[in-house]
């Protein structure tokens, strides 16, 4: 426990920094509201998150606090299993206390079961280390308060100064950010555009993408949570409101973090001549900015987007409900997962149309609009047998995308060759499953059977699969695709037509002098079940430090 008037030591991942238990900063506020983002002093900037000051700076504080005897935990945000002895496992939301953090990728901790090596990324510090010191003492028995209204007033003034704590890391970590956008857009950007001899418009389209559009949003943002902001008693601050009113602008980020592999590989290719790595770092020291290599700047948005769920969840965690500003936190945590999942979703839905439109390519005969046209997601693909009132047809190898069913014929002899047979309209068709038997309009006995009709012409299509459950499959697949359509409706999910043009001019110079073949048709996902919008999850890290 802290003793009343000493110092506590608060921090997290974004910004270490010390917080008096009085609710006061060690470093006087950074802004004034009538002051504007210009007017922030580079000084000032690193005061509010030291991290930034030099690469490194990080695991020297922690384990500076480690060797003064401080107790360092920290909160796991994913799920973490190893075969491995020598490695910790544990599941999101376990508390690690940390022992050593002298490596930046490996650290070791301790939590109920052993000690162990540890990976850093897939945990963050607690903004509130009172708080599990707090816990831990409990837990071994500290002698409760005699007086319980002593006891219930002191937790509340915990409370609030928890609140405090991460109110002020929001707000801090929030100047930093517009710190380092701005520094961008004037050190990097305007430099580029000078020097017309060394990047096209285009290139620099791909590097910086949309980011200025950001910064412009991201200023409109900060200056709606400095006005929120209550400099006096920072725990009484409701910024939850600011958040509803700019989750669509938001939005935005989507078309960055779609970019910005483009953006990686175009600086790449610059950044094997001299030349251009001596210009950036020219411009970094021009403009006075931390040590970090543009690539790191160009990632920070992709990284600042996804830390806004986690932020609020903590906020909201110590916000009670009888804050005023509860319920607006509480919507603005869903809305912030909301948006982040909608940016996932369609970078997903934009790697699914890069396969999609090499799919068209290798089909031989391929007539009318693009598949991309319309259609952005293979759902499920299979053989079925079309059977019309002049009798039965061979099978046919059918993909059914969002909106379209497209039918394709194998070749006989090279059978990796698909031949394009004719598409049906989904968004105008009826599906009828079928008991086995005769049917009615047919006159014909089938089995695992099922019916398309079309609500605008009264056609009827009927498929027979092989087996029960191929027809499960496909059935499951038509209710899929509707849920799907509908679902990307509601969530706006859009690819551009710039985009699809993209896809498809790729696709087709990928596809000159090879020969027409199946292998390049897209494989349908694994089955997943695309959750409801408030059920989707921000996406575990694909790679684990070595």
């Amino acid at each position: 426990m802290v003793a009343q008037g000493k110092i506590a030591r608060f921090w997290s991942l974004e910004s270490l920094h010390m917080v008096s238990t009085g609710g006061g900063t060690e470093s006087s506020a950074l802004v004034d509201d009538n002051v504007s983002e210009e007017d922030y002093s580079y000084e000032d900037l690193c005061q509010a998150s030291p991290r930034y000051l030099q690469p490194g700076g990080e695991q020297l504080a922690i384990n500076e606090l480690i060797s003064d005897g401080n107790v360092v935990c920290a909160e796991a945000l994913w799920d973490y299993v190893t075969m491995d002895d020598q490695e910790l496992g544990f599941k999101a939301g376990d508390v690690i206390q940390v022992l050593e953090a002298s490596n930046k990728d490996w650290w070791w901790g301790r939590n109920e079961d052993k000690e162990a090596w540890f990976p850093a990324s897939f945990v963050r510090l607690q903004v509130n280390q009172e708080e599990v010191l707090q816990t831990s003492s409990s837990s071994q028995g500290e002698e409760q308060d005699e007086d319980a209204g002593h006891s219930i007033l002191k937790n509340m003034e915990n409370l609030q100064q928890m609140r405090t704590n991460v109110i002020q890391e929001i707000m801090n970590t929030e100047r930093v950010y517009i710190k380092h956008l701005k520094d961008i857009c004037e050190g990097y950007i305007q430099q580029c555009r000078k020097h017309t001899g060394m990047f096209t418009a285009a290139q620099l389209a791909t590097i910086f993408g949309n980011i200025e559009e950001i910064f412009t949003f991201q200023r409109k943002f900060l200056k709606d949570l400095e006005k929120q902001y209550n400099k006096e008693e920072p725990h009484l601050s409701e910024i939850g409101s600011c958040f509803l009113q700019h989750q669509e602008g938001f939005t935005i980020y989507s078309e960055y973090c779609n970019n910005h592999p483009s953006a990686c590989m175009e600086l790449a290719g610059l950044m094997k001549q001299v030349k251009y790595r001596h210009f950036f770092e020219a411009c970094r020291l021009l403009q006075q900015m931390i040590d970090i290599a543009i690539d790191g700047f160009l990632l920070t948005p992709v990284q600042k987007i996804c830390k806004y769920p986690l932020q609020l969840a903590e906020l909201l965690k110590y916000t009670t409900p009888e804050h005023s500003d509860y319920s607006n936190i509480k919507a603005a945590y869903e809305a912030m997962k909301n948006v982040v999942c909608l940016i996932n979703e369609r970078k997903r839905k934009l790697e699914s149309v890069d396969k999609i439109a090499h799919w068209q390519v290798s089909i031989v005969g391929w007539e009318g609009l693009d598949i991309l046209d319309r259609s952005s997601e293979l759902i499920h693909s299979g053989e079925l047998t079309k059977i019309s009132k002049q009798g039965k047809s061979p099978q046919r190898t059918f993909f059914l995308f969002d909106h379209q069913l497209v039918s394709c014929k194998k070749d006989l002899l090279r059978r990796n060759i698909l031949y394009y047979k004719g598409r049906a309209d989904m968004d105008s068709m009826t599906l009828l499953d079928l008991p086995d038997g005769r049917d009615r309009d047919f006159n014909l006995c089938v089995k695992n059977a099922f019916k398309l009709v079309s609500q605008t012409t009264g056609e009827v299509h009927l498929f027979c699969a092989k087996k029960q459950e191929d027809k499960e499959r496909w059935l499951q697949a038509f209710a899929d695709e509707r849920r799907r359509v509908q679902e990307d409706r509601e969530m706006g999910m859009e690819i551009s037509e710039n985009q699809k043009k993209l896809a498809m001019l790729n696709a087709q110079r990928a596809g000159q002098g090879k020969a027409k073949g199946y292998s390049g048709c897209p494989v349908p996902p694994p089955h997943q079940k695309l959750l409801p919008i408030h059920q989707r999850h921000i996406p575990v890290p694909t790679s684990l430090p070595q």
